[in-house]
């Protein structure tokens, strides 16, 4: 039997030990390999010092570069059975060129999360304003992500609140969008009691606005009112490509340790008592939450830090809060009371055995994937609109109009 080849296309080189998104990205490339597929990785980016390896899973690593067509002749070397935009900015820049040079070779997007959710809704707290579906409908950054979803023939969501999205208010059908959660392997340790645990921890990558926000808001205005209560807490601030502002808050005296990069984030969160991910905007599926539920670490979150984690019939593994006075509060008592902090552990132990079913997940991405590539010609006759949307007449008049624009003005 002919392997298959499969080729991802990153906007980043995947850094599983300081993104969530670089931890889902491993996640797929095992899952392919497992498969018994071959796989490549090309990406535009520079690697840094977070970057995995690809290489030692025999994995083919190959620097492109944007806006050349030595990447179509790439695409006619390697013959790819099956191709993968990491976000809707690598389809849209490469997705055009997959079509015209491996046409029959199988789309996937794998969105992440929702960029456009996560944009409207930094927006829309930027403005104190309430998150509107309307104003996510009229962003133009939902448009184009609608469109990249449609060009492709699968696109994967990482959370139910985001395939709902979809379909209540896109209509888009069930055979363009797939449910595929991170495919989380059973931890194997011993987890630390309460009475051996210490402080508090807030954990991501600096990179990511939400992240930013949390630690900032964390050491303004939560932290403090923490601290008031309990003089001699600690909250470790960890993460990969922290900014240097995040980098000066530092301040023993404040109980406010800023430690960066931790190479192992489970074995970090485990021997804290509260994990703190006060989230005002973001989307997806929150990491560090995942992390701290997989770690069996009790957690103080918003609504938006819970979504696409929490079930309606299961309770979380903590307290979730809106404001700052509320969220603290919430952190003293659940730190305090040891009654409390083994409930909500055992409230997290119930929910990782719900969205930890690696198995069932890959299996359901599996027949996906053959069921698609086997019905490729029907599956896209179906998507008019994203045959429509590959069509090159729709941009056409719009770049000749700029490019004849431009010239006048020489």
């Amino acid at each position: 039997m002919t392997q298959l080849k499969v080729l991802i296309i990153g906007f980043v080189w995947p850094e599983p030990t300081s993104t969530a998104a670089g931890q889902r990205m491993l996640e797929l490339i095992q899952f392919f390999l497992k498969q018994n597929y071959i796989v490549s990785f090309a990406c535009t980016a520079k690697k840094t010092k977070y970057s995995f390896p690809l290489d030692t899973l025999g994995v083919f690593e190959k620097e492109i570069v944007l806006n050349n067509s030595n990447f179509d002749s790439y695409l006619n070397e390697i013959k790819p059975n099956i191709v993968m935009f990491d976000r809707f900015l690598t389809e849209e820049q490469f997705g055009w060129r997959v079509a015209e040079n491996v046409p029959n070779a199988l789309r996937i997007l794998d969105t992440e999360d929702l960029h456009s959710l996560r944009q409207t809704r930094e927006l829309a707290f930027k403005k104190d304003l309430p998150f509107l579906i309307a104003d996510w409908k009229k962003n133009a950054t939902t448009k184009r992500e609608i469109a990249s979803i449609y060009r492709s023939d699968i696109s994967l969501l990482i959370s139910p609140y985001e395939m709902q999205l979809l379909k209540e208010n896109i209509k888009i059908e069930d055979s363009l969008i797939h449910y595929l959660p991170f495919l989380l392997e059973k931890t194997r340790y011993e987890p630390i009691p309460y009475t051996q645990r210490k402080g508090f921890i807030c954990i991501g990558n600096g990179n990511h606005a939400p992240n930013k926000d949390a630690i900032i808001w964390l050491k303004k205005e939560i932290w403090p009112l923490i601290r008031k209560q309990l003089p001699e807490a600690t909250l470790s601030i960890y993460g990969g490509h922290l900014p240097e502002q995040i980098m000066q808050m530092h301040n023993p005296k404040e109980g406010f340790l800023v430690k960066g990069w931790a190479p192992n984030a489970i074995e970090a969160v485990s021997k804290a008592k509260i994990c703190l991910a006060p989230l005002r905007f973001g989307a997806g599926i929150k990491g560090k939450l995942v992390t701290a539920i997989q770690a069996e670490t009790p957690s103080i979150t918003t609504q938006i830090g819970a979504e696409g984690i929490q079930l309606p019939s299961f309770k979380w593994n903590g307290i979730i809060k809106e404001d700052a006075v509320a969220l603290a509060n919430a952190a003293v008592q659940l730190y305090r009371s040891e009654k409390e902090w083994y409930i909500a552990q055992k409230n997290g132990k119930k929910l990782l055995q719900q969205i930890s079913n690696k198995e069932k997940f890959e299996n359901h991405f599996l027949k996906a994937i053959t069921n698609t590539l086997e019905n490729l010609k029907e599956h896209r006759e179906r998507n008019f609109i994203g045959a429509m949307l590959q069509h090159n007449s729709m941009a056409s008049t719009k770049y000749m109009s700029k490019w004849i624009e431009a010239k006048n003005r020489m």
